[in-house]
């Protein structure tokens, strides 16, 4: 554990000390009976809400070799000028040589943004709106793993309500405006955010890392292949499979599942209990790595109707606070929260844990292999049980963390218990 004797004088260790008050209150929030009762009657309300909004499958273009479509594809689509939305790494391996060589074979305009960093930050969009207005662009392609997806759909936000701040979107249907067509290209199989409403922002100044949650940030296409995640590293491979199962099963165990996201996210997991370590294993596996594009695909189609839990809500706090990569933090969190939900969770874990074929003579028992599997998937892939090394968590930090993943959890996500401050503080010390 971090010590707590830091000086509080130094500005990156103190943002958890300006505000005695504003402590103190963070710690009085208790999982009452009340609140309870509040959180869940507000997912009852947009459980019913979520059957009127605009829901929307991205069209795809599968399989191995399926990029070399795009550039056609897009010109049948009628587009004149595209934005690509990427990272450094991606452009100098040459991974979006292609569809810039494919855009100018095509006639068609391409204008690249590449400084996308991991948690993209309010200066990415803003930086990547005023490229888009520029070059008067009429389609953004996002290529990369959930960063250039989530800055690309900031991008979108901002292009389709330009009057708004990012941060005024934050938080469920604050967007309502129809975007720009969209285009995502997975180079990992983890996000999922080729096929969901969520977009998540870092803002540096305040160590802050907030979703904003919107149907019209769906993307409207997909590019699907299997080839751009080959040779991956062992711990990208990892760490974004992990966070796929942590959405298939944070989506399943919650309260706000429908037929389809249930079927989703248990064939979500059934692919990833079978294939994720052959991927770890070797990467040129073109088979594994297909059938876990297609699990990160299906589990990103699960949690954007069904929503996470407080997995997610963590995590988020870890990447504002100290950049935790968000699957690393999914995958030492998992094991730890489900455990802890205890037997409200036991039912639905028990199902899961059928569907990769673990048996047991009780719900509970079939529950605790399940979560057991899942700690030996993280041990065989060399993922820690905490968050430690350069990340390490600075006790003081910890109410303000609480405070950030407790205003994200609550009430929105149909997490199977409903935790406060006490849940939240336990949870925080056992990955520190």
């Amino acid at each position: 554990m971090a010590e707590t004797n830091e000086k509080s004088n130094a500005p990156e260790n103190n943002i958890a000390l300006e505000d005695a008050k504003t402590i103190e209150k963070i710690k009085k929030y208790k999982a009452s009976l009340p609140r309870r009762i509040w959180c869940r009657c507000f997912q009852c309300v947009l459980y019913v809400a979520e059957y009127f909004l605009p829901w929307r499958v991205p069209e795809q273009i599968s399989g191995e070799g399926s990029l070399a479509k795009l550039p056609a594809f897009a010109k049948e689509k009628g587009f004149k000028s595209a934005l690509l939305v990427t990272d450094s790494v991606l452009m100098s391996l040459g991974m979006a040589q292609p569809i810039i060589d494919g855009f100018n074979a095509e006639g068609l305009k391409i204008t690249v943004y590449d400084k996308v960093v991991p948690n993209p930050t309010i200066g990415n969009i803003e930086d990547g709106v005023k490229l888009y207005k520029d070059n008067n662009c009429d389609v953004i392609i996002a290529l990369g793993g959930g960063s250039p997806m989530d800055c690309a759909k900031g991008i979108g936000a901002r292009i389709a309500r330009p009057g708004k701040t990012i941060a005024k979107m934050k938080g469920v249907l604050r967007v309502l405006r129809k975007l720009p067509p969209l285009v995502a290209i997975p180079t990992t199989s983890g996000t999922g955010s080729e096929a969901t409403i969520a977009a998540v922002i870092s803002n540096p100044e305040k160590k802050e890392k907030y979703p904003i949650n919107d149907p019209v940030l769906i993307p409207h296409y997909a590019v699907m292949d299997p080839a751009l995640t080959i040779g991956l590293p062992k711990h990208i491979t990892s760490t974004t499979g992990m966070d796929a199962l942590t959405h298939a099963v944070e989506a399943f165990i919650g309260s706000e599942n429908t037929r389809k996201t249930k079927q989703y996210a248990i064939e979500a997991t059934q692919l990833i209990f079978k294939y994720l370590k052959r991927a770890y294993d070797d990467g040129k596996d073109i088979e594994a790595r297909s059938n876990m594009q297609r699990a990160s695909l299906l589990a990103g189609m699960a949690f954007t109707r069904a929503y996470v839990g407080y997995v997610h809500a963590i995590a988020h706090s870890l990447g504002g606070f100290y950049g935790v990569p968000h699957g690393l933090a999914n995958a030492v969190l998992l094991p730890h929260v489900i455990e802890a939900y205890g037997e409200k969770a036991h039912k639905k874990l028990a199902r899961l844990a059928e569907a990769v074929g673990i048996t047991g003579e009780s719900d509970a028992e079939k529950a605790t292999k399940f979560i057991a599997a899942i700690r030996e998937m993280n041990e065989y892939m060399a993922i820690p049980t905490k968050i430690e090394g350069k990340w390490t968590i600075k006790e003081e930090d910890v109410p303000i963390m609480i405070d950030h993943a407790l205003k994200e959890a609550n009430p929105l996500y149909p997490v199977p218990v409903i935790w406060g401050y006490d849940e939240m503080y336990s949870m925080y010390h056992k990955i520190m």
